[in-house]
């Protein structure tokens, strides 16, 4: 059946109006750290550092903790050796946790909060290595890439639920679910992954010069990247991941290492030499 403006519902130019502003109304424009165009604001970076401290939270209560006095303690070498050199709307004190958890997994939120398990050790396997790992994590939060997957997100879910309720309204219930599920498989896919896969460049440009900046040899990234290809098992289709494709990563990592060495040097010169572990 086609679908032209005598089937419509006469109130949906005004649904369509008030869904469009909703959207423009969430999002401001920004540049990232590398330069690139951002669109963010749909939460306020109090809200985000409330949602990241809340999550943070969860996650200690949730999850079992490192009693390693040695672990903890080389986590938060690292960590307070990247997190000086962030610009100074980013300065605080990084809350830091360490968990009992055996995948290699790292994660930074809004709010200054820094989660690592010791499964990581099995992949980062020196103080250079694991400053790639932590910094690239802070790389996302002070790309702001929590607020623009948010704000990508709920743009993304206006749209949809508006599109789902023109079609109920047109044809019944029965199709606007149908048309809600389909558009948000397409949206995750085409919209929102892709934009994932961005997202994970930016951190690895921004976290290799973060922990240059620090003193860590920023060589130690490709280095961190093979150890983890070879422990990983099967991966999704390229088109289908949230990350880089591996080899390409590789590629890259190496040829910013080359560009990054007078950093990692006037740094070590500048006394900036991280004895972490």
């Amino acid at each position: 059946m086609k679908l032209d403006s005598r089937t419509l519902p006469r109130s949906a130019p005004a649904w369509a109006a008030v869904a469009v502003a909703a959207v423009v109304a969430a999002c401001a424009t920004t540049t990232s750290p590398t330069g690139r165009r951002q669109y963010v604001g749909a939460v306020s970076q109090a809200q985000l550092d409330q949602l990241g401290a809340q999550a943070f939270a969860e996650a200690k209560a949730k999850q079992k903790l490192s009693t390693d006095a040695r672990q903890n303690a080389y986590v938060r070498c690292v960590a307070d050796a990247i997190t000086r050199q962030l610009p100074a709307g980013w300065q605080r004190t990084w809350e830091v946790a360490v968990f009992a958890d055996p995948s290699a997994n790292a994660f930074a939120l809004p709010g200054g909060k820094i989660g690592v398990n010791t499964g990581i050790f099995t992949v980062a396997k020196t103080q250079d290595q694991l400053a790639a790992v932590i910094a690239h994590e802070v790389g996302h939060v002070v790309s702001r890439h929590h607020d623009e997957r948010i704000t990508r997100q709920q743009g993304a879910s206006t749209l949809l639920g508006l599109g789902s309720a023109l079609l109920g309204s047109a044809y019944g219930s029965t199709a606007g679910d149908a048309a809600g599920q389909l558009g948000g498989v397409a949206a995750q896919t085409l919209f929102l992954l892709p934009n994932s896969r961005q997202q994970e460049s930016e951190a690895d440009v921004v976290g290799q010069q973060l922990a240059a900046q620090a003193g860590f040899d920023p060589r130690q990234a490709v280095n961190l990247w093979q150890n983890m290809i070879a422990a990983g098992g099967s991966r999704p289709p390229q088109w289908l991941s949230t990350h880089p494709d591996p080899q390409a990563r590789l590629q890259e990592l190496g040829a910013r290492a080359g560009s990054l060495m007078p950093t990692y040097e006037q740094a070590r010169a500048a006394g900036r030499t991280p004895k972490c572990g």
